[in-house]
């Protein structure tokens, strides 16, 4: 056990290394921060269907509230970044309280079609309200300064903000999993019957974590917006909550690292084959999600996992 702890301890220092070295080495800061922002995306989500068991098929509709939310703050308001951001977070985790509220009370693939259906509702508001420049998007976000201190302008700064944030959510998500709150979303991810019967307000706690993901979903949403300098129809659109939900099944749905492999795969796909095979990487990526599901079930993370744990076994 002490050896699986220090052999995880070590990639995740390898993996941070490799990330606060990442402009130094070649690696395009804006599309690392891109990368970044859908990771904590797919941490978000991960927490919501990873361990909990709850299936959200309309999650980008948070990324892109508070990807609008935060650059029309910003640009006409004339607010900080960081309350930008932070009331960005908040405005997801508000729509979410609504969504969730309805939505909970259904279990399954009604518990999805729901939340899908409350997804595109939000969707035409954006495409249809004034604020929101329809189909051309919110353009010409400025960064500012961070604390009006911290010119956000040079994209290595913006880098090191967003890896900031990007490690105290991956840190917070495991912090939440490990608590007891967290262990009572695995026993309702388990067996909902049973913790209903042993007394627990199931309710509540999928209420909770739906709200929960949402905001972190928003968090993604905002420093986006930050980073790009727009917000657009994309955003909110159903076909990324489908790449959110490939992302966390293709790196290893209840891991913590999974969702993270996973939005880095998928986004650096997408990056390398938009310009050579253009609108084939739908194709491309769906082949890899059917291969995925076909052959790796448990993700890159989880068959990784599995088989440490299986090479282990017999000398336990």
């Amino acid at each position: 056990m002490n050896r699986h702890n220090g052999s995880a301890y070590a990639a995740w220092a390898v993996a941070l290394a490799v990330l606060l070295a990442a402009p130094f080495i070649g690696l395009y800061p804006v599309f690392m921060m891109k990368a970044l922002c859908f990771a904590i995306f797919a941490c978000g989500f991960n927490l919501l269907l990873g361990f909990t068991g709850l299936l959200s098929f309309g999650h980008a509709a948070y990324l892109g509230a508070a990807a609008y939310v935060t650059g029309w703050l910003v640009r006409s308001a004339g607010f900080s970044p960081e309350l930008g951001v932070l009331a960005g977070m908040l405005g997801a985790g508000l729509l979410g309280a609504v969504v969730g509220a309805i939505a909970i009370r259904r279990q399954g693939i009604y518990f999805a079609m729901i939340t899908l259906a409350m997804a595109q509702m939000v969707y035409f508001v954006w495409l249809q309200a004034p604020f929101t420049g329809g189909e051309d998007g919110l353009q010409g976000v400025m960064r500012g300064h961070l604390f009006g201190l911290i010119p956000l302008q040079s994209d290595l700064v913006l880098y090191y903000v967003v890896l900031a944030v990007f490690v105290a959510v991956f840190l917070g998500v495991i912090r939440i999993v490990h608590s007891p709150y967290g262990q009572v979303l695995k026993a309702i991810r388990e067996n909902e019957p049973r913790a209903i019967s042993l007394g627990y307000d199931v309710d509540r706690y999928k209420l909770l974590a739906f709200i929960l993901s949402t905001m972190l979903a928003g968090l993604a949403g905002s420093l986006k917006t930050m980073v790009l300098g727009f917000a657009t129809l994309t955003d909110a659109h159903w076909s990324l909550s489908g790449e959110v939900v490939l992302m966390t099944l293709l790196g290893g749905m209840g891991t913590f690292a999974g969702p993270v492999l996973g939005a880095f795969t998928i986004i650096g796909l997408q990056d390398l084959l938009a310009d050579r095979v253009g609108s084939w990487v739908t194709v491309i990526i769906g082949a890899i999600f059917v291969v995925c599901v076909v052959g790796f079930r448990r993700g890159i993370v989880g068959e990784l996992l599995a088989w440490q744990q299986r090479r282990q076994g017999p000398r336990g």
